[in-house]
C-alpha cells in the first residue's frame, strides 16, 4: 500500500503525471536535494513524471534563475579527517555520466550546500588537489574572473576544446561547478553532439549558450543564512516530507545529505506540535516514530481503498528515488547504477532478472 501511495504521490503512477513547465517546476521542487546520476535525470526521472516532457522547459527554469543544478555532496577523497597537507597524493576524479547531481531551488542553494558540505575548507582543498592540471586551470579562471562562457576557457587558458570538456566534466563530478542552464551539461553527456554529429547539429550548437560558474557559498552567504528564522534541519525535514509524504528512518536510506534521523526527529516533533505534521503508525513493519503530512494521510487512505490502484505495470529506473527494493520492499538492494529498469505491479517488484548489489 505504501509503495502504491508513493507512485501516486511522486506522479509515477499512470494518470498521475504532471504537465508542462509548471508541472516540471513542481517535480523539481519535490525532488530537490536528491542526488542521482546526471545521465538519469531527463531520460528516466523527469520523463516518468512529466507527460510529453520537453528539454526546453528545464532550460527555461534554469536560465530564469528558478532552479540550479550541481553535485551537493563532494566525493570522498580521503578515508579520514586528518588535515590536508600540500604535496599529498590523491586519487584522481574520474569524469563520468554517472556522477551524481541534484536540482535545487535557487533560494535554497546556500543552506543546502551548508548542510551537504560540513568542514568545507579542508575538504575543498583535498578535492582541488585531486584535479588534473587543466581542471585546476579552469577552476582558477572561474575563481578570478567569475562566470565564463565555454569560449572564454579556451581563450584564457590556452587549452583546446576537448581538454576543456574533460576538465569541466571533472569539475562537475567534484561538485565544484554548475552552469546557468542545463544544456551545457547535456552537451557534455552527448558524445555525438560533442563531435557535431547527428540530425540536430545545426539546431543545437556543440557548445550551448550559457555560462559556467563555481558552485559554492561565500562567507557572506553563510552569515546571511544563519540569520534565517528557519533552521536548515527544519528546512530539510520539510523537503523530505514533501518528497515522501510519510517519513520514517528506513525510507530515507537513499538520501545523501549527512543529516541524521535523530536531528530530523527533533524537527518533526516540533512540526507535529505546530500541527504541520501528524505522528502515528502509518506503515506496518517498521520500528520507530513515523510522521506524515495531513494530505498524505488522506491520499494513503484513498489508495488503500482503491482496488485498481497499482494494477498496471510501472517501469522505473534503478536511479529513481522510488527504487526502494531491499529498503522498504523485500529482496536484495538494487544499485542505482544498474541500467535495467525495475518493473512494479500492485506495489511489488515483478522483474526478477536484475543484477543486484551485495550488502556485505
Amino acid at each position: 500500500d505504501f509503495m502504491r501511495f508513493l507512485f501516486r504521490w511522486q506522479h509515477c503512477a499512470p494518470g498521475s503525471q504532471l504537465h508542462g513547465e509548471a508541472g516540471l517546476r513542481e517535480i523539481l521542487t519535490q525532488l530537490a536535494g536528491y542526488e542521482t546520476p546526471a545521465s538519469a535525470w531527463e531520460s528516466a526521472l523527469l520523463k516518468a513524471r512529466v507527460a510529453n516532457y520537453k528539454w526546453e522547459w528545464l532550460d527555461n527554469l534554469c536560465l530564469r534563475g528558478e532552479v540550479a543544478w550541481g553535485r551537493l555532496t563532494p566525493p570522498d577523497m580521503k578515508p579520514n579527517l586528518r588535515p590536508v597537507v600540500e604535496g599529498e597524493s590523491f586519487r584522481r576524479i574520474t569524469p563520468t555520466s554517472i556522477a551524481p547531481i541534484s536540482f535545487v531551488r535557487r533560494d535554497d542553494v546556500v543552506w543546502m550546500l551548508g548542510m551537504a558540505r560540513p568542514g568545507k575548507a579542508s575538504g575543498s582543498l583535498g578535492i582541488r588537489l585531486s584535479l588534473s592540471g587543466v581542471a585546476q586551470a579552469i577552476y582558477e579562471c572561474l575563481e578570478h574572473r567569475g562566470a565564463c562562457f565555454f569560449a572564454d576557457f579556451t581563450n584564457r587558458t590556452g587549452h583546446v576544446a576537448a581538454e576543456v570538456e574533460q576538465a569541466l566534466w571533472e569539475l562537475v563530478a567534484a561538485g565544484l561547478v554548475t552552469a546557468d542552464g542545463f544544456d551545457p551539461l547535456r552537451a557534455l553527456l552527448d558524445p555525438r553532439r560533442r563531435r557535431a554529429e547527428g540530425k540536430d547539429r545545426a539546431r543545437r550548437p556543440r557548445y550551448s549558450v550559457g555560462r559556467w560558474a563555481l558552485l559554492e557559498s561565500t562567507a557572506d552567504d553563510l552569515e546571511t543564512d544563519m540569520t534565517s528564522p528557519i533552521h536548515p534541519h527544519e528546512q530539510w525535514a520539510k523537503q523530505l516530507a514533501r518528497r515522501y509524504g510519510v517519513v520514517f528512518r528506513d525510507v530515507l536510506k537513499r538520501e545523501s545529505l549527512p543529516v541524521t534521523w535523530r536531528e530530523l526527529l527533533i524537527q518533526y516533533r516540533k512540526m507535529e506540535w505546530r500541527g504541520e505534521m501528524r505522528g502515528g503508525r502509518f506503515v506496518d513493519g517498521f520500528t520507530g516514530e513515523q510522521f506524515a503530512l495531513p494530505e498524505a494521510v488522506e491520499t494513503l487512505r484513498a489508495v488503500r481503498r482503491d482496488p485498481q490502484a497499482g494494477s498496471q505495470n510501472i517501469r522505473l529506473s534503478a536511479a529513481d528515488p522510488l527504487n526502494l527494493v531491499g529498503i522498504i520492499l523485500p529482496g536484495d538492494r538494487i544499485s542505482s547504477h544498474t541500467s535495467q529498469p525495475i518493473v512494479f505491479r500492485d506495489g511489488v517488484q515483478v522483474s526478477d532478472s536484475l543484477p543486484v548489489m551485495s550488502l556485505a
